[in-house]
């Protein structure tokens, strides 16, 4: 192998390496994102872990924030405003990201 071969090679790992925590500090985000909205919405219990669940699998279906924001806006009462919702998303987003890097 060259050198390049091995500098192609360890760029590509690297990018599969960060697709891999991309992927999981999402799923992760989702999942806490769902958590947070079951509470606004008064669940518990499995009732919070189904929601939760739902809205990873939203984002599963149809990759993407604002796929899984409408689902929020359209399950959360009105008193949750637009902006808390972005804000929540981006706080737990970073919250995961954390808790992946720190294991």
């Amino acid at each position: 192998m060259t050198t390049f071969d091995d500098r192609e090679s360890a760029f590509e790992n690297k990018f599969a390496h960060d697709e891999e925590l991309r992927f999981k500090a999402m799923a992760r985000r989702d999942r806490l994102i769902g958590l947070w909205a079951a509470e606004k919405l008064g669940r518990t219990g499995d009732e919070a872990e189904a929601y939760a669940r739902s809205v990873v699998s939203v984002n599963l279906t149809k990759p993407g924030d604002e796929v899984v924001y409408e689902k929020l806006r359209a399950d959360l009462p009105a008193d949750v405003s637009d902006a808390e919702i972005r804000k929540q998303m981006l706080d737990l987003l970073a919250r995961a990201v954390h808790e992946i890097e720190t294991g």
